[in-house]
């Protein structure tokens, strides 16, 4: 399976299409189909507006299932906790906030979610969000964890909830999950859609994507996935990710945080690089995106202004911030402040 080279995707109204599970714009019938592929949950109208035109496309495959629905309106949907499966999901357009456990975050485009099962979970979703997803079995998921640790399990698999798209390990997931998507709209002809019924295929598939999860998104599991020793290397990079998180309003530059670590420039990119897939001001100005994000969010009076806040967090070009703050989190700073 060459997940490298991609067939076009068709278009969005398309994807997934000949597996079509339900249309409907009754709330508890998309509640009791979208359980039947879920679980139980809560879901109700999340504004004044009683928009609401749900569909779902699904397609189960061994122990994994892919998708695609979209609500059609403001909702709210509250599963609990998910317990039997893990779930990805990946907008296509649109926007959801998340909360899994103390976790909350923002996914668009850029910014897909990975909620593990362990955790209470509730969603917001947008009018005009629509998405794909890869739902997980947790006993799959393990028993494939397992295989590669060479051991049993001693802690859940807990996923960290956000996975940008735009980083490295986000493209190489999205290019498998794109992979995938464009061989089942293929005709059976093609040996698309019907070479997916052969077991052995699936089994290939699954394996493929859950390994590509559990290298990809980091879990309780990833340096250990990886080979690599939690105690040691990645000890100055954990202390400088909380000297950032405790001085992200003061003037940092690479120098401060490698006299902070006691290593070299050189060393600290490298720690950053290997284990955390980005550079330390890169991190640093992650961070300082979020505290505005919260600030914004937290706002309550009339004082609070963008301008005032991507100041206070570092941010002197305003159209750079702004630009950035839209692709972290699907919105502009406006737009949050205006929520607030």
């Amino acid at each position: 399976m060459n997940v490298d080279k991609l067939a076009p995707l068709p278009a969005v109204g398309e994807l997934l299409s000949r597996y079509a599970l339900f249309h409907t714009e009754d709330m508890d019938e998309a509640r009791r189909r979208g359980a039947d592929v879920f679980c139980d949950h809560r879901l109700d109208f999340a504004g004044s507006s009683r928009a609401f035109d749900a569909r779902m496309c699904f397609r189960r495959l061994r122990g994994i299932g892919v998708g695609r629905m979209t609500y059609g309106g403001d909702v709210a949907i509250e599963p609990g906790r998910l317990e039997g499966f893990t779930l990805v999901q990946m907008p296509l357009s649109g926007h959801e906030r998340i909360r899994s456990g103390d976790e909350l975050i923002d996914s668009h485009p850029g910014v897909a979610s990975v909620i593990s099962p362990h955790r209470p979970v509730s969603m917001q979703h947008r009018a005009g969000t629509e998405k794909l997803f890869i739902r997980i079995d947790s006993a799959v998921l393990e028993r494939h964890c397992i295989q590669h640790l060479g051991h049993d399990l001693r802690d859940p698999i807990d996923f960290r909830l956000d996975m940008s798209l735009d980083s490295t390990a986000g493209q190489r997931w999205m290019r498998a999950v794109q992979w995938l998507i464009a061989e089942a709209g293929q005709d059976d002809e093609s040996g698309g859609a019907m070479a997916l019924s052969s077991p052995l295929l699936a089994a290939q598939i699954e394996q493929m994507l859950i390994s590509m999860l559990l290298m990809c998104q980091p879990n309780t599991y990833s340096e250990r996935l990886r080979g690599e020793s939690p105690s040691i290397a990645p000890a100055f990079v954990k202390r400088i990710e909380q000297y950032i998180e405790e001085h992200a309003d003061e003037a940092l530059t690479i120098v401060d945080l490698a006299e902070h670590a006691g290593v070299s420039s050189r060393s600290l990119f490298a720690g950053f690089r290997r284990f955390r897939d980005t550079t330390p001001m890169a991190y640093l100005k992650e961070v300082r995106l979020k505290r505005v994000h919260e600030s914004l969010q937290r706002a309550c009076d009339g004082n609070t202004t963008v301008t005032r806040e991507a100041l206070r967090w570092g941010f002197s070009h305003l159209g750079h911030f702004t630009a950035a703050y839209k692709r972290r989190f699907g919105e502009s700073p406006s737009e949050t402040l205006a929520r607030g």
